[in-house]
């Protein structure tokens, strides 16, 4: 069994800041990519920004600019680092994360339980 687990949401300010972290437990061998979408109410879930093994990284063209994905593969956690935050960042964030249980083995897909951010104007 693999679990992501995030922290870091919490209320802000327009114009302020958040760090979201997502930590992965359990049976791991290995993490191909790693990301982070949101829901807001109502709206469809959408991807906000993914990371490879490697560190190669994509964003959501509305974050461009303002948030930044980063990853530790010693500690398997991935991190979102929310700058410049607006109200239309108001959502709850969910960690997902691509994970080879063992050598050999086809990866599988898990999520996180979410964490809501809110930014008030």
């Amino acid at each position: 069994q693999v679990q992501l687990v995030e922290s870091g949401g919490g209320l802000v300010q327009a114009g302020g800041s958040l760090r979201l972290s997502c930590a992965a437990s359990g049976r791991i061998f290995s993490i191909n990519a790693m990301g982070w979408h949101r829901q807001a109410p109502g709206k469809q879930r959408e991807l906000v920004a993914a990371i490879t093994s490697g560190g190669s990284t994509n964003y959501a063209d509305s974050v461009k600019g303002r948030f930044t994905i980063s990853r530790d593969n010693a500690k398997n956690t991935v991190y979102l680092q929310m700058n410049s935050l607006k109200p239309e960042d108001t959502a709850v964030y969910y960690c997902n994360a691509d994970v080879r249980s063992s050598f050999g083995r086809l990866s599988s897909e898990y999520w996180g339980q979410g964490t809501q951010v809110t930014v008030s104007s």
